[in-house]
């Protein structure tokens, strides 16, 4: 009698072939999240463990290794004192149910407490202890500075003159100052950064006390970020049919893209082969036929709203979420297919749009955008920021940063984007501050024939980058030392030239003389 066929169901892991980045084949572990047989054969949809979800994909049996196939554990049933019967259910579900018990319920949407979404490449941290650390309340502030700097409580400040300081081979002298002469502070609580002069002019050692007010951070990010956003993913209710991308591509303009994540676009347009977009409103139809019929009654050549700045072919356009709801719901609908750490809402009202757009004689085409509240109780800058797929590697990203920063010194303020960052928001905001901070310290001038001084307030000032992220930055980049009583900042003629290399391939900047903005006060506007 011939041995019936394993059935793979749901749930199910196994190895899966698949090619890695430099085209060589591999067999990751994946689970198995949802079947479907239509004519012809068998697929299956898989999510490749400790992989982004982006990566998930649809693949055929033959790319499935059945010899080390896992069935997913069997359901057994327990008494309970109600005398009804409880079902254990997967690790992740069940670390998603101490969540329900342990996190308060949100009063709003928009408002509530929310958790980040577990890193999947990035950490090998399982998911149970990254879930605890996220619930966990975070340390006072007093606490974790003196976790990051032991000796920092019992210091004085004061700075001693050093005979010499050898760091990495190399000697430095610190000039001490002429008699009678005391050092300018910004504040009573503000930080004196202090440049050494040494050997080799293109390095240079800097002291820098801590702020008081800072976190331990590995990955630019404080080590207990804030769970209130406006738009953070809540990942406790997600489901089989939100982990699952529903849309198969999308054509927006001249480029067809191919979506990372599920985006809520209405049920009757997810089985098509193309969704397709309309590259100026954003408005989504069916076949190319309905969007050659819109595009003969759309009149619109850029996005709503009022443009503020523009060189050359770069266009940057505000829009009022609650002016321009369409736009901005489909906007949302849109960015949703490459953000998975963000949640989305309908109601757009709250929000200001700034889309990015590249010009050529058709009109203006969508390059990427960032959002934010009108009213951020947290400093926030940015809500949502992405770079579509055909314009990434190539500097826009930056150059969004770059923009909401030089918003925030219009307004007076210094801001930070909401957290969790996604991977790729993360290594574009490192990116951003490491070049934004060293260029300011690298181009210091000496005052009266000493060496210059700046403090970490200033840094803040003059960059609109919140003051955690300047330190933790600084703290990812392994720059700090203590020596001899004293935090000093050492910047390594590697450093320096690394950061010469980046800076020559950095060609897009944003021109401050081309910002058209004036900021409005939102409080004074009752319900925007």
């Amino acid at each position: 009698v011939a041995k019936p066929a394993v059935e793979i169901i749901e749930g199910c892991r196994l190895p899966v072939l698949r090619k890695n980045q430099e085209n060589e084949d591999e067999w990751p572990l994946a689970e198995i999240l949802s079947v479907k047989d239509p004519p012809g054969r068998k697929l299956y949809y898989v999510h490749y463990i400790d992989f982004n979800k982006r990566l998930d994909e649809w693949v055929t049996p033959d790319r499935l290794d059945l010899k080390k196939l896992q069935f997913p554990k069997k359901e057994a049933k327990t008494p309970t004192k109600n005398g009804l019967s409880s079902v254990p259910g997967s690790p992740e579900r069940d670390v998603r149910k101490s969540l329900d018990l342990c996190v308060p319920a949100a009063s709003a949407p928009s408002r509530g407490k929310t958790l980040p979404t577990p890193k999947r490449k990035a950490e090998s941290v399982c998911l149970a202890t990254q879930v605890s650390a996220a619930v966990t309340p975070g340390p006072s502030a007093e606490e974790s500075q003196a976790s990051v700097y032991p000796a920092l409580r019992d210091s004085s400040f004061s700075i001693q003159p050093l005979a010499a300081l050898s760091t990495n081979g190399t000697t430095r002298r610190l000039i001490p100052l002429p008699p009678g002469r005391k050092r300018k502070t910004c504040g009573g609580t503000d930080e004196m950064v202090k440049v050494f002069q040494n050997n080799d002019p293109r390095c240079s050692t800097i002291y820098m006390p801590p702020g008081e007010d800072s976190q331990d951070s590995s990955d630019g990010i404080p080590s207990a970020p804030r769970m209130t956003g406006s738009l953070v993913s809540d990942r406790s209710h997600d489901d089989i049919v939100t982990r699952m991308k529903n849309i198969e591509c999308i054509e927006l303009g001249r480029h067809r893209l191919k979506p990372w994540y599920f985006s809520p676009y209405p049920q009757e347009l997810t089985g098509l082969p193309i969704l397709y977009l309309c590259e100026y409103c954003l408005k989504y139809l069916k076949s190319l036929k309905c969007l050659q019929r819109h595009l003969t009654k759309c009149n619109l050549r850029h996005p709503p709203g009022n443009e503020i700045y523009r060189k050359g072919t770069i266009s940057f356009f505000e829009i009022d979420g609650r002016k321009n709801k369409s736009y901005s719901q489909n906007l949302c609908l849109l960015a949703k297919c490459f953000l998975d750490h963000k949640t989305l809402y309908y109601d757009t009202d709250p929000f200001l749009f700034y889309v990015m757009t590249e010009y050529d004689s058709k009109g203006f085409h969508i390059v990427g955008y960032f959002s934010k509240e009108k009213e951020s109780t947290e400093d926030y800058n940015v809500a949502c920021i992405l770079t579509l797929p055909p314009y990434q590697r190539r500097g826009y990203g930056k150059l969004l940063i770059e923009f909401s920063y030089e918003l925030s010194k219009v307004e007076g303020k210094t801001g930070t984007p909401e957290k969790p960052l996604s991977d790729l928001g993360l290594l574009s905001y490192r990116s951003y501050w490491t070049q934004t901070i060293l260029e300011i310290l690298m181009n210091l001038e000496p005052e009266d024939g000493e060496r210059p001084q700046i403090t970490i307030n200033e840094i803040s000032e003059i960059t609109s980058v919140k003051k955690e992220d300047v330190i933790s930055t600084l703290q990812y980049l392994n720059l700090i030392n203590y020596y001899k009583g004293q935090y000093i900042l050492t910047l390594s003629e590697d450093i320096v030239e690394g950061h010469e290399r980046a800076m020559q391939k950095r060609h897009l900047r944003i021109d401050s003389k081309c910002l058209h903005f004036t900021p409005k006060d939102w409080s004074k506007r009752g319900k925007w």
